[in-house]
């Protein structure tokens, strides 16, 4: 029982390393060769941790070939734009200028109904609003809305705003985030100011602070210490 324990232990930490190697993206946005790779590794995986009689070795080796197979093409397709065209695809042009594009729905299997769906996830219900709906890669789909229908910004007003910037976290949980100071341009006795203007005498009873994204100081106070004061 020990040893089928410590096996399915090592060979999960095995497969979250490796996973974060491969990337940070989500399955949505994985590429038809990386999750293939995924699938792959799972099944390599889950046949030793259930089967101790197989050595780990045999479960682990793999899955760092099929790793390396990934890095492998990773760096082909960012090198070789015909070799990206072959593995990942190209995107597909599915609505052009508020037109549905019959054809190409059917050459890439794409229903009336799912690009419906998609459109009103994308806030744009009527297809007469759009422009052009471009099918990527990873089967996401990407709406650009008519220059009539698109969300007025600061610049259609001609009005000028001052650049934001990063936020920072100061305070998570009552705990000071000191790597946090260097990059947001403050001190640990800035901090403590900002807390004695507030009238906050212990960092424990702050849940959240943070220098936001246009430089102002924010907290917020834990629950008990709100209804204490």
């Amino acid at each position: 029982m020990l040893v089928g324990i410590a096996r399915t232990i090592i060979l999960y930490l095995i497969v979250v390393i490796v996973l974060r190697i491969m990337g940070k993206r989500q399955v949505g946005q994985l590429q038809p060769f990386e999750l293939v790779i995924i699938l792959i590794i799972s099944e390599c995986i889950a046949i030793p941790s259930q089967d101790t009689s197989i050595p780990l070795l045999a479960g682990i080796m793999p899955v760092f070939v099929l790793l390396f197979l990934g890095i492998a093409i990773a760096q082909l397709t960012l090198k070789s734009e015909k070799a990206r065209g072959i593995i990942c695809g190209t995107p597909t042009l599915l609505i052009n200028k508020g037109q549905i594009l019959e054809d190409q729905l059917r050459k890439n299997r794409y229903n009336l109904s799912d690009l419906l769906e998609q459109l009103r996830v994308k806030n744009v219900p009527d297809i007469a609003d759009v422009e052009y709906a471009i099918l990527e890669t990873n089967g996401q789909l990407s709406v650009i809305p008519k220059s009539t229908k698109r969300p007025v910004n600061p610049e259609d007003m001609q009005i000028q705003v001052s650049p934001e910037t990063l936020p920072y976290t100061l305070i998570m949980d009552g705990k000071i985030q000191h790597s946090n100071f260097a990059k947001a341009g403050v001190t640990e006795q800035w901090l403590n100011q900002q807390l004695k203007n507030a009238n906050i005498d212990r960092t424990e009873d702050v849940f959240f602070a943070c220098l936001d994204s246009h430089g102002q100081f924010f907290y917020q106070l834990k629950q008990k210490s709100r209804r204490n004061g």
